[in-house]
């Protein structure tokens, strides 16, 4: 497991907690990391995409950005009283993936009120319903400028940064 991917796993533990509990929100978030340490992070709601699009597009920025681990993150409803914040972490070199998991608390209001530790474990990577980000995919022309369209203009919905250790 890369460095990277474990820090991952940390920091989006608190990138969670601070968005659940200080803004109220649990967004699905996306976010990779690359060999130099640059991070790319951002809502994938922001995308406005069907589901089947999603994935290659998803493929699509992992391979151009040459990621080295990524991870996507959401509120998991398994009945109004249990809800759980869950994402994983996929490290493009191990077979095993970072799953992390906490649970939700809300008030009669339905606003969060608190967020349990999230707990860490290791899965098998094929157990991960978007594992597969890192295969390579074949686009059409059309569609890789599409892709590449999108990207450009989310940018300055993108948190980028640089985590090089």
């Amino acid at each position: 497991m890369h460095l990277f991917a474990e820090n991952l796993a940390v920091e989006l533990s608190s990138y969670y907690r601070n968005l659940t509990l200080g803004h109220g929100v649990v967004p699905k978030i996306f976010t990779l990391v690359n060999g130099e340490g640059d991070q790319y992070l951002f809502f994938i709601d922001d995308l406005h995409m069907d589901k089947d699009v999603e994935n290659p597009f998803l493929a699509y920025i992992v391979q151009e950005h040459e990621a080295v681990c990524y991870a996507r993150g959401t509120l998991v409803v398994l009945d109004q009283s249990q809800q759980l914040i869950e994402f994983a972490v996929i490290d493009q070199d191990d077979d095993e993936a970072i799953v992390c998991s906490a649970q939700l608390t809300r008030d009669i209001d339905d606003k969060p009120v608190g967020l349990s530790e999230f707990e860490n474990t290791l899965a098998p990577k094929k157990t991960v319903f978007f594992s597969g980000l890192f295969e390579p995919i074949e686009l059409s022309e059309d569609r890789a400028e599409e892709f590449e369209s999108l990207w450009s203009e989310m940018k300055p919905k993108i948190l980028h940064r640089t985590m090089g250790i």
